[in-house]
């Protein structure tokens, strides 16, 4: 169904209706000739009218508006043309002949620009050339047919062409504008086609105008209703639906064919009109158009014949450009139909594969292609014959194994698109892409691998523990699952010792060592460090990881390590954690690194199995650090002081500081909170502040003359601190404490780990004045060594030993030999951990001069201090 673009559509419709019947009322009435210019003029008026209109509202499309105007135009002076005609003599005759002729060709102006068309210069000189074949074929068969006989009944050779010149101009025009036209992929094509249609129909009005007039006739009715009804058509073009864009391919190839069949058809004609006899041969002018028909017609065999050998030369060097390309690259070009036979391979398939050109050719690509990829290369195939049969630019990238001739198949990639030589050929480009392939696996190995010790690393692990655990079904056994987390012990000395170097070294060792205990089946893999981590799928046995995991620690310990040349001792800290329902791979493997820590602790060489309060531990020492950090800042800690007494008289002659901390209303022990300070490094500034406010309280009660030193305890970590002997310094000026009041006490650990330094920095103190004792005497590893190395002033008896006096006789013993020891090196011993009175008469008895412990004074506060000093010095 039609749909009109204007709501006046209608009303021009009734128009055109109606001057199509007025202008055939006036050709049945009226004089022919007349009656013509008449319809012509109204006609003419009508579609002037609606292209005008038209032009104005498509102001948007500039081809089509334009377009539309000079068509009308050409129309109005056309159709003055025609109405000259039936008024003048031969003077006017010839103007209103170069009306016709000017409105012609401005109407066939018109139709050009509404195609739309830009074309080059060997564009438009073919089309000037085909158009003049066409119109010079054309008037060759009217000569024949027609146009001799009113040659020859007018006897006027001149004037015949005169009168004929008018509309063989119209004739070369149209022919000229009909393939941009036709050939056009313009919106406006269809206006442009009327434009034609116009074009025609006032050539065709033109010569019947013309023979009539050497025949001293009329024109013939249906000659003079041409133009108008042309004009009626073009006026209800605009108005009428709008076609999409037409031309193409196919009307191109047509519309170039068309004037090579009008000459042999014009060629057939004037031989047969020749073969009728001598008395039929033509005029000098029909001769001339002959020959300039041959004429153009071996020139443009020529040119045709220059440009095919130039898109030839081209071709060729394509193709030439096209190897040398394939060469240079490394890459292999082939030829092969669509059943897989080769009918071209360029040489780089000897270097590449290893193969002759000969021996290729004429053989099928799949007797070289590794038979598992057979089935998609041969799927690819089809897909692209088909593509081909249904004009489809067909191609593909195909992926696939080829058998080099040394037998190993190397990875290549291809890509196969249709031939352009119009045969059923595929080009075939191929690539080995093995050194990429073998890229790509080394840099997925690396991903995924340890450097060091070629095990796969920790990404391979979680992914590897993410992967068991999703297949592994609901319910199936709490202990089918378990990780396995191993840490070498005393791994940090040999990096320290020997050198990273050598640590990676004895890594690679244990990684083998490991390598060898775990079955085929378990995961094994560097967690990083000293950290190793073993995956292992249990059956539903938790014995089964336990053992391995006591494997692991005898294969670490059972013999040393051969590194730098000398033999490496190492024990491992091993954690077992066993999967639950529902429990994410992460948590799984945090369990397992919390066994460690704990079997860490314990001190190593041991397997822990995850326990639940292990994580709830690790938490609260997470939480109470963080609360640690807090205390500090907001001053939640508090000092007491207990009183170290001469035991003979029971006078106070120091007293030990030891913080408290008051979390809110809860009391935190000690042992709690200074093994997490110590962990975080908070007891450095905890250390300080302690030491600070202590030195500030002695020395105002020193002040007030009371006789009373400062004992304070020593972390490592407020030892190895960089300016720990300056903040002593510092402490003791701030303060106005006498540095010989001061007793800093270390434990014997202390003194073994890091000896040179730790030795080193009190000495430092030593310097100052600073006394130093040795604390929890008779624990330690080589308290008698360092006692000569390191000048101390004081030892104090451990608690373990006080507690054993009266009650075990070895403790007894020990306890005398430590006090005869200390008076024989001329050091102070103070007894910890005083709390019942046989404790206190024994160590009178043994000659210990000095004591600590509840029975003697538990800790207090400075105000109890203050109160004790102020009633009495003896407790």
């Amino acid at each position: 169904m039609i749909r009109w673009r204007d709501p006046r559509a209608p009303l021009t419709a009734a128009a055109v209706a109606g001057a199509v019947v007025f202008a055939a009322a006036l050709l049945v009435g009226g004089q022919a000739l007349l009656s013509g210019a008449i319809a012509g003029g109204l006609t003419a008026i009508v579609a002037v009218a609606s292209l005008l209109t038209a032009s104005a509202r498509q102001a948007a499309h500039r081809p089509a508006a334009m377009g539309a105007r000079w068509m009308g135009g050409g129309a109005v002076i056309w159709a003055a043309g025609a109405a000259l005609r039936p008024f003048g003599d031969s003077f006017l005759s010839g103007f209103a002949d170069m009306f016709v002729l000017v409105g012609t060709v401005v109407t066939a102006g018109g139709a050009l620009i509404a195609a739309d068309r830009k074309l080059p210069a060997g564009v438009v000189l073919r089309h000037l050339t085909d158009a003049y074949l066409c119109a010079a074929s054309l008037f060759l068969v009217g000569w024949v047919v027609e146009l001799r006989h009113v040659y020859m009944g007018a006897g006027d050779p001149a004037g015949f062409t005169l009168v004929m010149l008018p509309p063989m101009v119209a004739l070369l025009v149209t022919c000229a504008v009909i393939p941009s036209v036709l050939t056009s992929k313009a919106t406006s094509w269809l206006l442009g086609l009327a434009g034609v249609g116009v074009l025609a129909a006032m050539t065709v009005a033109g010569l019947a105008a013309a023979v009539a007039r050497l025949d001293d006739g009329d024109p013939q009715a249906w000659s003079l209703m041409l133009v108008p009804v042309a004009f009626l058509l073009l006026a209800a073009i605009p108005w009428g639906p709008r076609p999409s864009a037409a031309g193409g391919q196919a009307i191109g190839n047509v519309v170039a064919v068309v004037p090579l069949v009008l000459v042999i058809v014009a060629a057939c004609t004037l031989l047969a009109h020749l073969a009728g006899g001598p008395g039929q041969r033509p005029v000098t002018g029909v001769v001339a158009v002959a020959v300039s028909v041959v004429l153009l017609l071996v020139v443009r065999l020529f040119t045709v014949s220059a440009v095919n050998t130039r898109l030839r030369g081209l071709v060729k060097l394509g193709e030439r450009q096209l190897r040398e390309l394939a060469e240079s690259t490394g890459d292999v070009v082939l030829l092969c139909d669509y059943e897989g036979v080769v009918r071209e391979v360029d040489a780089g398939v000897e270097s590449t594969y290893g193969y002759r050109a000969d021996q290729v050719v004429g053989g099928s690509i799949f007797d070289y292609i590794h038979p598992e990829d057979v089935p998609g290369i041969q799927v690819a195939m089809r897909a692209m014959h088909l593509d081909e049969e249904n004009a489809s630019p067909g191609a593909c990238l195909i992926a696939c194994r080829v058998r080099a001739s040394d037998g190993t198949w190397r990875p290549t990639e291809s890509v196969a698109t249709r031939h352009v030589g119009g045969d059923e050929l595929m080009l075939v480009t191929t690539r080995d892409i093995s050194d990429e392939e073998a890229l790509r696996n080394q840099v997925a190995h690396l991903t995924f691998h340890d450097g060091v010790t070629g095990l796969p690393n920790r990404a391979y692990f979680e992914e590897r523990t993410r992967e068991v655990l999703s297949g592994r079904t609901s319910g199936a056994g709490a202990a089918n699952v378990a990780v396995i987390f191993l840490d070498l012990d005393g791994f940090t000395s040999v990096n320290d010792s020997v050198g990273h170097a050598s640590g990676d070294y004895l890594l690679g060792q244990a990684a083998r060592r490991l390598r060898g205990a775990v079955r085929a089946d378990d995961t094994l893999a560097r967690w990083g460090g000293d950290e190793f981590a073993v995956l292992v799928e249990t059956g539903g046995e938790a014995q089964t990881a336990v053992d391995l995991a006591e494997r692991l620690v005898r294969a670490v310990s059972q013999e040393p390590f051969r590194v730098a040349d000398r033999d490496v001792a190492l024990t491992a800290s091993v954690g077992v954690a066993f999967i639950e329902d529902d429990m994410p791979a992460g948590d799984l493997i945090r369990n397992a690194d919390v066994a460690m820590a704990r079997s860490k602790e314990l001190g190593g060489r041991r397997v822990e199995v995850f326990a639940a309060q292990m994580h709830a531990d690790v938490v609260r020492r997470l939480e109470l650090a963080a609360d640690l950090q807090r205390a500090l800042i907001e001053h939640q800690f508090a000092i007491e002081y207990q009183p170290v007494v001469d035991l003979a008289t029971s006078r106070v002659t120091a007293v030990e500081a030891l913080v408290r901390w008051w979390r809110g209303s809860v009391f935190v022990p000690p042992e709690q909170f200074l093994g997490p300070a110590e962990d975080t490094g908070l007891i450095v500034p905890l250390s300080e502040w302690i030491l600070r406010e202590a030195c500030r309280e002695v020395a105002a009660w020193r002040a007030s003359s009371w006789d009373i030193g400062l004992s304070l305890n020593l972390s490592a970590r407020q030892i190895t601190a960089p300016r720990f002997v300056e903040t002593v310094e510092e402490a003791l000026a701030e303060s106005g404490l006498p540095a010989s009041a001061l007793t800093l006490e270390v434990i014997e650990e202390m003194l073994v780990e890091d000896a040179e330094e730790t030795i080193k920095r009190l000495s430092e103190l030593r310097a100052l004045g600073v006394r130093l004792a040795i604390d929890d005497f008779g624990t330690g590893y080589a308290s008698l060594a360092f006692l000569r190395q390191l000048p101390v002033d004081m030892i104090k008896i451990d608690p373990s030993f006080v507690s054993g006096l009266g009650n075990d006789d070895t403790l007894t013993l020990l306890t005398s030999t430590i006090v005869r020891l200390g008076h024989d090196l001329g050091l102070i011993v103070v007894a910890e951990g005083i709390e019942r009175p046989e404790q206190l008469e024994l160590l009178k008895q043994m000659g210990c001069t000095r004591g600590q412990g509840f029975l003697v004074a538990r800790p207090m506060a400075a105000r109890g201090v203050d109160s004790l000093m102020r009633t009495s010095l003896t407790v």
